[in-house]
This record gives structure tokens, sequence and C-alpha cells, in this order.
């Protein structure tokens, strides 16, 4: 018996097998900490240093991922862009020279726009209408469709009616209670008195109208200051009815029937 006790007194002595964890204080300094409690914060340490080393290798696959897609999506913007040029018939040489056209006209504008009225004077506002026939040419040509440009040159055109015109405004009403069309509007005493002078409020607020025959309520139209067409509204007058005479040349062929040419403005929609 005896020896049995010392045989177990001799294992407890040489393996405590019930030994407590090591708990670290953490406030307590490194310089203070015993050799165990000094391997548990560096077990603490490696263990979390590992733990952020596999975040950051999940964090850069995903940006790998992330920039092997952006490069496909650029990739594929680059190849719309070709296509669309390609649709266009024009190349990069082309966009960045018609950008420069539209720079320069841009520029100018905002030159002007900055002159007092008094500093307006005759030479400026010629060179306002040929301004004013550089950028319609533009918006003739198909690279004015590209989004890059289609919202600046109406911006532009918006900017050299207010050079030209001034404020005054008129707000379409409905076709069912005012009959307001560029022809009823113009004739209207307050506006010009004269239904022949519409191509003017056309020309003042081509960023607005599209087709002149269609305009909408809540509209609110630049009106210019009463006078002779313009020789820039002439032309504008002249193509259009000549388009409206080429279409209808074309459906009285197709119909084989004479067709009457329409007045511009067929009413607010």
């Amino acid at each position: 018996m005896k020896k049995f006790l010392l045989t177990m007194a001799a294992i407890l002595v040489v393996t405590p097998a019930f030994a407590q964890p090591t708990v670290v204080d953490p406030n307590k300094q490194d310089q203070d900490l015993t050799k165990a409690e000094a391997d548990v914060r560096i077990t603490e340490f490696t263990t979390r240093v590992n733990t952020l080393q596999s975040e950051l290798d999940g964090l850069n696959a995903e940006v790998n991922t992330m920039n092997q897609k952006m490069n496909q999506l650029v990739a594929d913007a680059k190849k719309c862009q070709d296509d669309i040029y390609a649709m266009l018939g024009a190349t990069e040489a082309d966009v960045r020279n018609f950008r420069e056209r539209l720079g320069r006209i841009d520029s100018r504008v905002s030159e002007i726009e900055r002159m007092s009225q008094d500093q307006r004077n005759g030479d400026i506002r010629r060179e306002v209408d040929s301004l004013t026939l550089q950028l319609n040419a533009m918006r003739r040509e198909k690279l004015a469709v590209l989004p890059e440009f289609y919202n600046k040159i109406i911006d532009i055109a918006r900017r050299i009616n207010g050079i030209t015109y001034g404020q005054k405004t008129y707000t379409v009403g409905t076709w069912a209670k005012d009959r307001d069309c560029l022809w009823n509007i113009a004739g209207k005493e307050q506006i010009y008195n004269d239904p022949f002078m519409w191509p003017k409020i056309w020309q003042a607020n081509t960023d607005k109208i599209r087709n002149p025959d269609i305009i909408y309520p809540g509209q609110e139209l630049s009106i210019p200051p009463a006078g002779p067409k313009s020789d820039t509204e002439l032309r504008a007058e002249r193509l259009y009815y000549r388009q409206r005479h080429m279409a209808a040349r074309r459906v009285a062929t197709e119909r084989q029937a004479p067709v009457d040419q329409q007045d511009a403005g067929s009413g607010s929609r």
C-alpha cells in the first residue's frame, strides 16, 4: 500500500494531468509576462496574423477577379465603340476632329456670353450667325448622334439662342383649347401677329423642337424679337418646305393620288 501511494505521488508530481490553461491579462505589458504567458500571447498573435493573411489572400483573389471583369468590360466597351464608329463610317481621328470643332464653338459661345450687351455689336452678331451655321452643319453630321456630342450640341444651341433672342418666352398650351402650333403662336397678337414668322420661333428653340410640326403642351419657348427673318431662319424655312414637298410627292406616288402640302405645326400634342 505504501509503495502504491508513493508511485501515485510521483506520477502527479511529474505529470500535472489537470493543469489549468494559462490566461493572459490583455492589459499586461510584454516585458512583464512570464514565459508561459509570453508563449500564449505569441500563439494568439500568430493565429491572428494567419487569420488576417487568409482574409487578405481572399480579398486579393476578389480584386483579381474584379480586375478581370473590369478589363473585360473595358474591352467590350471599346468593341462597342468601334462597332458604332464603323456603323457611322467614322474613325477615332474623325471623332477627335469633331470634338475639337465642337469645343471651339463652345469656347467662343462662352466668351460671347460673358460680354455685355454693348459689346455685342454688329460684328459679334454676325459671328453668332456664323457659329449657328457651323453648329447646324455639325448637327447634320452622323457623329452628332453620339451620346458624347448629342446633349452638348443641344446645350450650345440653347445658349446661342439666349444670346440672339433674349429671354421673352411663351408656354405652349393644348391643341384642343389653345390651338397652339408654331403657325398659330406666331400669329398671336402678343407674339408677331403674323403666322408666317413661325420659323423664327422654331430656330430659337431647336434644342426643344426637333420637328416644327410637333410641339408639346407645357413647353416654354423662347420668342425672338419681331423683325425680318434672318438668313438662318429663311434657309431653315426653305429646307422645311422642300422636305415636306418631297415627302408629299413620295406619298402621292405611292398612292397614285395628289397630296396637298400641309402647313408647319399641325398642332401641339
